[in-house]
This record gives C-alpha cells, structure tokens and sequence, in this order.
C-alpha cells in the first residue's frame, strides 16, 4: 500500500484506491476553484490527470489560487500546477495542455478517453464547449457555476443545472445548454446572492472581473473533486 494514501484506503478501500489510481479525470481551469480541484484529485489518489489552462500567474492571484505564490508570477499556471502535484505525488501521472480550450481546437482532444470530466473554466464559451463534446462523448462531466462576489461556502450545492436558482451563470448555462439539445448536467452552485459595490460593479453593463476571495472558489474546488471521485467509484458511471 502506497504510505501516502494509507488514510484515504481506510476510508474508502482498497479497491477504491486501486480504482482511481488507474482513473484519467480532465480538468478544465486552474484558477481559484481548478486549482483547489486538482489539489484533492492529487491528494485522493487520481492517477493520471490532464490539467488544461493557458493562463500565467499574476499577483491578483495569490489571495485565493492554492498554485500562485509570490515566488512564481509570471510562470504559466499549468507548470506551476504540476511541479506541485509532483512535490505532492510523484507517482501521480500529470500530462500539461497549455491551451485554452475552444471550439476552434476542441477536436485536438479526445474528451473519450477520459473517465471524468470537470469544467473549472469561467468563459460560457469554453464551459459549453467542453460539456458538449462530453456529453456527445457519453463522458461523465461535472461543471462549477459562479462562485465569484461571494463569501457564503455554506450555500454551496451539488445538482442539476436545470433545478438550480440564484445563480446568473447558470441561468445562462440553462438557455445555451437547452438550444443545444442538453437537459441535464451535475454542477456545483451557489444559491447566495452575489455581492455588488462601486468596486465590483452590478450585473448590467460593462464592469470589473468579479471580486472574490478565497473561500467559494476554495470549497466549490473541494466539492468537484469530490463529486468526481465517487463519479469514478460509481458502479454506473455515466455522469
């Protein structure tokens, strides 16, 4: 038994372990809620992990991205990504695409050759992008709505997209999803109201990138990963 992951096998098992040790989950976005995502996949066990982003690390980062330091400013968030996965878990399989996924390059990944999906991007764009192709893939995928101008982790939720309410992203996701031909989608949302000010604008018009520290995006990371671990433990696992 692997000494580092002695206290997650006696929780969930032996074969458990064994089950994700030989899983391959795709993670879309490091950022404030990706980051903190990959840092449960790592220390949970995942095997084999492909991290996609194609973002550097700024100072504005470190208030809540568990990758960003003031030692790595500058330093593409993929690299900085794995160097720590790998100082946590060398034996942890992490393959880097420093892309940002969009339908012009989408066809250069195989979304089937995963076992789950998780969508940690913020750009409706990409998000519906990357549900799409897993959807078509029949890939297990899970996605994270807004956590942005909130501070409340306790009105985090795990549901359907389709019964969510509150959330502005995800009344925007509900729409595009729907022309798309898709009903359905596991995601992590907060019912809490957002919070706005002159510094962080309203929800008309042009404004600031939304405000946020560390505990939403920090706990709405820590809930994906853990809605895709037992995704993988599932005995039906088709998302």
């Amino acid at each position: 038994m692997n000494e580092i992951f002695s206290r997650t096998e006696a929780l969930l098992g032996k074969d458990a372990i064994s089950k994700l040790q030989n899983s391959r989950v795709a993670l879309f976005g490091l950022g404030g809620v990706g980051g903190f995502a990959l840092e449960s996949l790592v220390r949970s066990g995942v095997g084999h992990i492909d991290i996609f982003d194609f973002d550097t690390i700024s100072p504005s980062n470190i208030n809540r991205q568990i990758i960003a330091t003031s030692e790595n400013i500058g330093e593409k968030k993929t690299e900085a990504a794995r160097l720590r996965a790998k100082e946590i878990s060398p034996d942890t399989e992490i393959t880097v695409h420093d892309m940002f996924y969009l339908p012009e390059n989408a066809d250069s990944i195989d979304i089937s050759r995963f076992d789950v999906v998780i969508d940690a991007v913020d750009t409706v764009t990409a998000k519906l992008e990357i549900i799409s192709r897993a959807k078509k893939a029949d890939t297990p995928v899970i996605s994270c709505m807004g956590t942005g101008n909130k501070t409340d982790i306790t009105q985090l939720k795990v549901g359907d997209l389709f019964s969510t309410s509150g959330c502005p992203l995800a009344r925007v996701m509900r729409k595009e999803l729907r022309s798309r031909g898709i009903d359905s989608l596991k995601v992590v949302w907060s019912d809490e109201e957002p919070i706005f000010s002159e510094d962080t604008g309203d929800l008309k018009g042009n404004r600031p990138a939304p405000a946020s520290a560390i505990f939403v995006p920090a706990a709405a990371g820590l809930l994906l990963a853990k809605e895709a671990i037992y995704m993988l433990l599932a005995e039906d696992n088709n998302g």
